[in-house]
């Protein structure tokens, strides 16, 4: 290996190698169309584990596993005893997913390390490397479990004793594949956090834009709604008599849509699940039960957003044909990053001439967790198509490079480099 000290400002990332590490832990798991099927903590997921620690180790980190499992691999610096600078993400996939969610922002940061060992760069901070349990929330709930747990947003052992549908609780799956550790499961001080991801979304692609300078995330409000009319024969029921849940439901469905219009651009609106009853051909629907997923960048926005649908639900109610039930089940606050670290990211593209631009993300990811614990930033790169959790799920694997490069130079910045 060739230790010559580099320049950081010249210093790039090994393209190839960040490519091949992709690909073989995508034959973990590997699905017939192209994909990726590792759910949490099954024998796949632990396999992905083993392979993460096993390159870890040999890129010379020191590799620890907390109560939640969320692994962390550390290259010590200088000043060992300063906060680490972190990145990472997750391994697990949906059942149906792709190569790149959350794989791409684990080994970016395990590719930073091994060119700063490739390169002989010594940095003054600590940097770290996290794969976070359970991102996608495919198997056991809640979502995003490990840094969830990590920065306090769920207590340990309620998490632990969450089951899935074959009644396998989160605890013994855990010790099942051998990554129930024993560091304790809880934040500790971490100068900064980046998280390398793909858009999963079409702006950048659209806008033939390099990377995506992230400036926070989206809240989230979810409802489940129920409106309950009734049933009647659809032939001899007149249509001015009939109290017609799915009707009444159809038209709440385009008011909601028209919510996230009044609020452009970054609001969102999705009516992603139904259920009509009795779901019968002849018979006029007597009750619907459906979901509302609404999105913003902005609290004052969201809460708009939500006194704007309660207002359609009471006029509907009003019409005196059908009742009408709301209930929120989710909340999730706006969380903008941190200025310093978004402006570490905006600050590596533009060295690097990459175009780049300011966008919000419309997912959770664990960055968003992290971020009510230390000051956090993440980089995106456009997908094909704005597609993921797909397995067509796909990205250019120069766009891969310049992630991970912006990546590298972002974290370079906040952990110092030592003097050769």
């Amino acid at each position: 290996m060739d230790t010559t000290v580099i320049p950081t400002a010249a210093l790039r990332i090994d393209a190839q190698r960040l490519w091949d590490s992709l690909m073989s832990l995508a034959r973990i798991g590997a699905t017939a169309k192209g994909g990726v099927c590792r759910l949490a903590l099954t024998d796949l997921d632990r396999q992905g584990r083993d392979l993460f620690t096993q390159w870890a180790k040999e890129a010379g980190c020191a590799v620890r596993v907390d109560e939640i499992g969320n692994i962390f691999a550390r290259r010590a610096g200088t000043d060992d005893a300063l906060p680490p600078v972190m990145t990472g993400s997750h391994i697990d996939t949906q059942p149906t997913g792709g190569k790149f969610d959350g794989n791409y922002g684990v080994l970016a940061g395990l590719e930073v390390i091994r060119r700063l060992n490739d390169a002989g760069v010594r940095t003054r901070a600590p940097i770290e490397v996290a794969v976070w349990t359970n991102e996608e929330g495919s198997r056991f709930v809640p979502v995003m479990m490990g840094s969830g747990v990590f920065v306090g947003a769920f207590g340990l052992q309620d998490v632990l004793a969450q089951k899935d549908t074959e009644g396998k609780s989160v605890g013994d799956e855990l010790r099942k594949i051998g990554y129930a550790g024993t560091e304790k499961a809880a934040h500790f001080p971490i100068k900064a956090y980046f998280e390398a991801h793909i858009e999963q979304g079409p702006v950048l692609e659209a806008s033939g834009t390099v990377i995506g300078v992230v400036a926070g995330a989206l809240g989230q409000r979810w409802y489940d709604v129920v409106v309950t009319g009734m049933e009647a024969h659809a032939g001899p029921t007149p249509m001015e008599l009939r109290k017609d849940a799915l009707l009444a439901a159809a038209g709440l469905i385009q008011g909601v849509n028209r919510i996230a219009l009044n609020h452009a651009p970054h609001a969102r609106a999705t009516v992603g699940w139904i259920n009509a009853h009795p779901n019968s051909r002849n018979v006029i629907p007597g009750a619907v039960k459906f979901s509302v997923d609404l999105r913003a960048a902005s609290d004052d926005v969201l809460t708009a957003m939500d006194g704007e649908l309660k207002a359609l639900c009471d006029a509907l109610r009003g019409e005196g044909r059908v009742e009408v039930g709301l209930e929120q089940v989710v909340y999730f606050p706006p969380q903008p990053f941190h200025d310093e670290q978004v402006g570490a990211v905006r600050r590596a593209a533009a060295r690097l001439g990459y175009s780049h631009q300011d966008i919000v993300s419309g997912a959770g990811h664990d960055a968003v967790y992290l971020a009510r614990v230390t000051p956090t930033a993440m980089i995106f790169i456009p997908c094909k198509d704005g597609i993921s959790h797909n397995e067509i799920e796909d990205a250019l694997p120069e766009h891969i490079e310049a992630g991970c490069n912006v990546l590298l130079q972002a974290m370079l910045e906040q952990a110092g480099v030592a003097a050769s």
